[in-house]
């Protein structure tokens, strides 16, 4: 340590330390003393034991030592005058080593402008050599530790707050609202995010209309949790009502859509499910296309049972266009439930069956299910899924309830 050493207990007292840390008294610190005058680091220590400090002191005498001790401190005092680390360089490497210490420099008092410049570079806090006892010096460290704890939780407060704005943006982009003008039919949404952070994923639905008697719907789902899948959802979900605005050959859409999913992922191994329909609302029929998703549940003459479309490959897998299914509604009262894979992959009463569509099916045919009004009908299977899964799902969920005549 260069310049003037620091000093014994109580010579020169600090009036600068600020209002008590919030730090327990109990809790040992971890000190990492990074200081090349083994003198001034025994009398480092000394003040430390004489003001009876709960703290465990370590010491290296150079960057390189300091490197291989680093691990578990919870401070780290840094010498400014090193024989491998001088002025601010150093700080800036012992910065980049220790991400969840805090650090506090000494200086001399002819350097004190060093230590401001250290504050200003990320250090918490800087002691000036000659001007700190054991007591001021113990509850400088606190301190220390204590504004890396609040600077670390406003850094992760401040993450989080972005996210939740980034999902925010995207999850307009993910559940627009229907364009529809139509009164023939009502359309009811929902969407709730699975217990990854409530972070959006990659779960999206539209509803287009383009002429007076049809309504294209889809429902989709790529694979994983983030930013990116959100991102890759946004891009099908707009993509799809482009295509199906632009009266695209309804054989051609998914595969279109495909072509963006395989050109747009960040990875191969990346894919997404679809489950799209078209209603012909002159002749009361719909045409179904699966791609690797779960079949819609049909609600007619009361009865509840899945669409028999049969289901195609995943999209992004094997180009292969899936099959059409045309479903004939047998009467003006009907409604047609389109899912994500989220609602039905929770477990059943903490055994390892999945509630899967038989599942979904036996809830919607609940007798208390009767009495709930259909735009509540979503969030309400919502809400037993999570009963009988003893918790939250852990996949996002997004639904469409498409009803014609308001029946069920």
């Amino acid at each position: 340590m260069t310049g003037s050493s620091v000093v014994p207990p109580r010579a020169y007292p600090r009036t600068d330390v600020g209002p008590p840390a919030v730090v327990s008294p109990a809790e040992r610190l971890r000190v990492l003393l990074v200081e090349d005058d083994e003198g001034d680091a025994f009398l480092v220590g000394e003040l430390l034991a004489e003001a009876q400090a709960a703290v465990d002191l370590v010491v290296a005498n150079s960057l390189n030592q300091a490197r291989e001790r680093i691990a578990g401190v919870d401070c780290v005092l840094l010498d400014l005058g090193l024989p491998d680390a001088q002025g601010l360089d150093g700080l800036r490497r012992v910065l980049s080593l220790a991400s969840g210490a805090a650090v506090c420099v000494l200086t001399g008092r002819q350097d004190e402008h060093l230590g401001i410049g250290a504050v200003a570079e990320g250090a918490q806090d800087y002691l000036v050599k000659g001007q700190v006892d054991g007591v001021l010096l113990s509850r400088a460290l606190r301190y220390a530790v204590e504004r890396k704890r609040a600077d670390e939780n406003a850094r992760r407060l401040r993450e989080v707050e972005l996210r939740q704005a980034e999902s925010a943006r995207l999850e307009r982009g993910l559940l627009p609202q229907p364009l529809m003008d139509t009164d023939e039919v009502s359309v009811h949404t929902f969407y709730r995010p699975g217990r990854h952070a409530a972070l959006i994923g990659g779960d999206f639905f539209d509803v287009v209309q383009t002429h007076p008697d049809r309504i294209d719907l889809i429902v989709g789902d790529v694979c994983g949790h983030g930013v990116d899948e959100a991102a890759l959802g946004v891009e099908l979900r707009v993509a799809w009502r482009a295509l199906v605005l632009a009266k695209v050959a309804d054989d051609a859409v998914l595969p279109a859509l495909e072509q963006v999913l395989i050109s747009e992922r960040r990875l191969r191994e990346i894919f997404a499910t679809v489950a799209a329909v078209r209603l012909d609302l002159a002749a009361n029929r719909a045409t179904v296309r699966l791609a690797g998703h779960p079949p819609p549940l049909l609600f007619s003459g009361g009865t509840v049972a899945p669409v028999p479309a049969p289901g195609g490959l995943l999209l992004g897998v094997h180009p292969r266009p899936p099959r059409a299914f045309d479903l004939e509604f047998d009467t003006d009262e009907w409604s047609l439930l389109m899912y994500t894979d989220g609602l039905i992959e929770g477990r059943i009463d903490d055994g390892d069956e999945r509630l899967d569509v038989a599942g979904l099916q036996r809830l919607v045919t609940e007798p208390a299910a009767c009495d709930v009004p259909l735009p509540a009908l979503p969030g309400w299977l919502v809400g037993r899924a999570e009963q009988v899964n003893g918790g939250p799902l852990a996949d996002d969920v997004a639904m469409l309830l498409v009803s014609r005549g308001g029946g069920r």
